[in-house]
């Protein structure tokens, strides 16, 4: 499984506005920024996420993959965090 392959399928199913992948060897870390997660718990966000994936975790071509799931108002906040 690719960074782009999984970058596609949660682009395929949430309409995003931001999707980073980062990772290899099944295990990834990912950014997804969507205004489809307003008014959702963080576990909502995460099982959205896994959701578009949840068929290549299962089949083993995905072994771990850590979310981080942003609305848009929420990812100007955290970026400016992480950049400093």
């Amino acid at each position: 499984m690719t960074i782009n392959e999984i970058k596609e399928l949660i682009e395929a199913a949430i309409n995003t506005t931001h999707v980073s992948v980062k990772g290899d060897g099944g295990m990834f870390d990912t950014i997804v920024v969507s205004e489809q997660f307003a008014g959702l718990s963080p576990v909502k966000k995460q099982q959205m996420v896994y959701a578009t994936v949840n068929s290549q975790i299962t089949s083993g071509e995905i072994h771990a993959l850590s979310i981080k799931a942003y609305t848009p108002q929420e990812w100007a906040r955290a970026s400016k965090l992480l950049i400093g």
